[in-house]
């Protein structure tokens, strides 16, 4: 009869005390404040619209928002749409441009298709910021979708799904 009671009393302390160290401590981490980005009934300070010019001059319909003491702009470029985070000193933080196939500098578009020749480019997508450019490409094939990441002639494959 001990022997019977003494694996079921251990299982029970296993599935109980199982319970407290699958539960999660949320006293370790920290909630970040929210971002608030609304749209701006005032004025864009003229000094941020003067570098905003300078950096996109063929920029056209820009919407502004204010962000967190910084200013996100949302334009289009040709056939690009792009977004553009700036300071309140007119600092550029970062720039997408969100584009196609053709958009691709053509030794990045030689660089893609030599190693997912079979692929169709989706999307080309450039990020630029702290002194960084990055592509990142969406590839598609009739089975599956690869997301790539290229900076300075590097190409990693990022994620890949296949399509059911």
């Amino acid at each position: 009869m001990k022997r019977q009671c003494i694996p079921s009393l251990f299982a029970m302390l296993i599935v109980l005390g199982g319970q407290q160290v699958l539960a999660q401590d949320t006293s370790l981490y920290k909630t970040l404040p929210p971002v608030t980005i609304s749209p701006t009934n005032t004025k864009v300070p003229e000094k941020v619209w003067k570098s905003f010019e300078k950096y996109f001059a063929t920029a056209e319909n820009p919407k502004w928002y204010e962000a967190n003491k910084t200013y996100l702009v949302k334009f289009m470029t040709e056939d690009n749409t792009n977004k553009a985070l700036m300071t309140k000193n007119g600092h550029l933080i970062y720039h997408i441009s969100y584009g196609y196939e053709k958009n691709l500098p053509e030794d990045i578009r030689k660089q893609v298709k030599g190693s997912y020749y079979d692929y169709e480019i989706t999307r080309a997508i450039k990020v630029t910021g702290s002194g960084r450019t990055i592509w990142v490409v969406n590839l598609e094939d009739s089975k599956e979708f690869i997301l790539v990441m290229l900076e300075e002639g590097d190409m990693e494959e990022v994620q890949k799904i296949t399509k059911s």
